[in-house]
């Protein structure tokens, strides 16, 4: 198990409904990203993403936005339900067509699991992560 097959539909949304979506494989990659922004954006040392490209995904739902800019110096936006503020996914300028969903918003994240992590420079010293995962200190170019 890592990422989701060629081919295979997965479900997931928001924490009160409002937004659903579909998913259909194959994922790019799914990575464990420990910048802070992400830290920020969850409340935590880290977020599970997975890239896809943005036709993938299916949304019922209009989502909001907040726009900052990255580590990278790119755009980087992330699409949340306005009503319980659950987040869905982010989009940017520098994964172009490449989409990042949040893992935890999958109906079952038990499909998934982490192939690397990402953003290690920034990690905090009390999160833990798998060993053998192959560990980047920024960004890596296969998200």
């Amino acid at each position: 198990m890592a990422g989701i097959a060629e081919g295979v539909e997965v479900s997931g949304g928001c924490l009160c409904g409002a937004l659903r979506y579909r998913l259909t494989g194959p994922s790019r990659r799914v990575v464990q990203c420990c910048c802070k922004d992400c830290q920020k954006a969850t409340g935590t040392g880290h977020t599970t993403i997975i890239a896809v490209h943005r036709d993938q995904l299916s949304l019922d739902g209009t989502p909001q936005t907040f726009t900052n800019e990255g580590d990278t110096g790119g755009k980087v936006t992330r699409h949340f339900c306005g009503t319980c503020a659950g987040r869905i996914y982010t989009s940017g300028d520098l994964p172009g067509d490449i989409i990042l969903v949040q893992s935890g918003s999958l109906d079952d994240p038990n499909i998934i699991s982490p192939e690397a992590v990402i953003y290690m420079k920034d990690a905090v010293a009390w999160d833990r992560f798998d060993p053998d995962l192959p560990q980047f200190e920024a960004m890596h170019s296969r998200v």
